[in-house]
């Protein structure tokens, strides 16, 4: 695992960016997963500017979401496949059916899953993925605890979570979904390259624990110690807890 320590988010953000712009110019049909939530939307603002100003071509890209909440359509702004196309896929030249986000609404929610997962196996598996960090450790929904063999399901949110999360639904927690869909931490891994960014002082924890703590299902980020390919972008915040930040 490389950590890379920036002088900013916004650094650290366009340092990540610039590999998945170089990834999508070297390989036009890359495979890309995705993140939501705050901490990759300056990432995504760099891809647009690499797509506005350079050209950068992603009409041949497929995209995979890591999570949906469950009970949300695509039309809810609350949805990740909303916040998807208003922060990213609206702004570049992507093929609507080639940006793929897990389906919060299906009947069938594990067949669902099943399908998902069978659709990342048919695209040749995902190249590069972008992660953010919860502040308990989790990546994509996979709440602590998650088995490190899990693939994409239904998750139970924690509470912490949901407090978290609780300003994406006005501040109230009981209007955020107690459950979502996630890609396992399996399939997170079965990436060829991940990029996990993690900002400010209250995931400081957290990132200590993933890169120099133990490899627990408690901490379910810190699976990623056993990655070929894997790199971690910080600002000084995120980094403060790191007992050997002077070689990162």
């Amino acid at each position: 695992m490389e950590t890379i320590i920036s002088q900013n988010a916004r650094e650290a953000s366009r340092a990540a960016g610039s590999a998945v712009a170089d990834l999508v110019r070297n390989k036009p049909t890359a495979v890309l997963g995705l993140a939501t939530g705050g901490t990759p939307q300056r990432l995504y603002e760099e891809l647009i500017r690499a797509r506005r100003e350079e050209g950068l071509d992603f009409s041949r890209v497929v995209t995979f979401n890591l999570d949906e909440y469950v009970g949300l359509g695509p039309n809810d702004s609350r949805s990740y496949h909303f916040y998807m196309w208003k922060n990213l896929f609206s702004h570049i030249n992507i093929k609507p059916e080639n940006a793929r986000v897990p389906n919060g609404l299906a009947a069938d929610v594990p067949a669902s899953c099943a399908a998902y997962e069978r659709a990342i196996a048919a695209a040749g598996g995902i190249d590069l993925q972008v992660l953010g960090l919860g502040e308990n450790g989790h990546i994509g929904f996979n709440e602590p605890g998650s088995a490190f063999d899990s693939r994409t399901r239904v998750e139970t949110l924690s509470a912490q979570t949901i407090r978290n999360n609780a300003r994406f639904f006005g501040g109230d927690e009981k209007r955020v979904p107690r459950h979502s869909v996630t890609m396992g931490l399996a399939t997170i891994m079965e990436a060829r390259r991940i990029l996990l960014l993690a900002f400010g002082d209250a995931k400081a924890a957290a990132v200590a624990a993933m890169i120099e703590g133990p490899v627990a299902t408690k901490l379910p980020a810190s699976v990623l110690q056993h990655h070929p390919d894997a790199q971690v972008f910080l600002d000084p915040s995120a980094a403060a807890a790191l007992k050997r930040a002077r070689f990162a």
